[in-house]
């Protein structure tokens, strides 16, 4: 049965970020995923966990000048110093939350920057971020984002991050197969599931078009939901999505899998 986890940084939203643990939890979620906890010291981040019985199931690292309109700088040359704080940081509060999954961010790029230049210090620094947390027993993910919601950032396709974790070589490297982000940019969710399952470390789910509920739009949750358990996929699956009114009167489809 899929595992799902509460995405704070978009649901709950009616709640104090610290006060969404104890909703999502009081919601019969049994994980919770965010995008940054910088803001809050780690031990108290890990004190709502293990109040309300939650697992941490990703975050990500820092991702540079996120107000400035950054996304992640490690495709960015020039900032490897930044980047090397970065992980160390996001490590830290990693091994203080027990997550096993760390989403590293690429950066959004120029149309006149040179592509094959920031893809090879992209793989430098992926090497020096699973590298890092090898020791930890920690996951690096990276993750295709579709142009519409993020023009201009780095890696958009399936592929192209699985070539880029091959090309890596580290086996804590992994994708995040976000199948909102997929199903705009490229569709054929099922085959891509099926041809690349053994390279995923993290799965997110929105409905497509307007990233509301997975019941709502044109992709057919259901259905993925259970050919997910037929690959053998054993992880959590985050709900990155906006509710369209409150998280809880939303979360009629998740009681079917509860």
């Amino acid at each position: 049965m899929p595992r799902f986890a509460a995405n704070l940084s978009m649901m709950y939203l009616e709640y104090a970020f610290l006060d969404r643990f104890e909703a999502a939890a009081r919601d019969g979620f049994k994980a919770v995923e965010f995008m940054f906890p910088y803001e809050f010291p780690a031990s108290e981040i890990r004190a709502k966990l293990k109040t309300h019985g939650l697992t941490q199931a990703l975050f990500n690292a820092p991702p540079g000048k996120f107000e400035a309109g950054e996304r992640g700088i490690a495709a960015l040359p020039g900032r490897e110093r930044e980047f090397h704080r970065s992980i160390e940081t996001a490590l830290a509060y990693a091994d203080v939350l027990g997550t096993s999954r760390l989403h590293v961010m690429a950066g959004i790029i120029a149309e006149s920057d040179d592509v094959a230049h920031h893809r090879g210090k992209y793989l430098d620094n992926l090497a020096f971020a699973a590298a890092q947390a090898k020791p930890l027993g920690i996951t690096i993910v990276i993750e295709p984002i579709n142009v519409r919601d993020m023009p201009g950032y780095f890696l958009n396709y399936q592929n192209d991050a699985h070539l880029i974790c091959e090309e890596v070589g580290a086996d804590n490297l992994q994708v995040q197969l976000d199948l909102y982000h997929c199903q705009i940019m490229e569709g054929d969710l099922a085959m891509t599931l099926k041809q690349t399952m053994g390279g995923v470390g993290h799965i997110q789910i929105a409905g497509v078009p307007d990233r509301h509920e997975p019941d709502d739009g044109e992709i057919n949750y259901p259905y993925l939901f259970q050919l997910i358990d037929e690959l053998g996929y054993t992880g959590w699956i985050g709900c990155e999505y906006r509710p369209r009114q409150s998280t809880s009167a939303g979360l009629g489809w998740l009681r079917q899998w509860q």
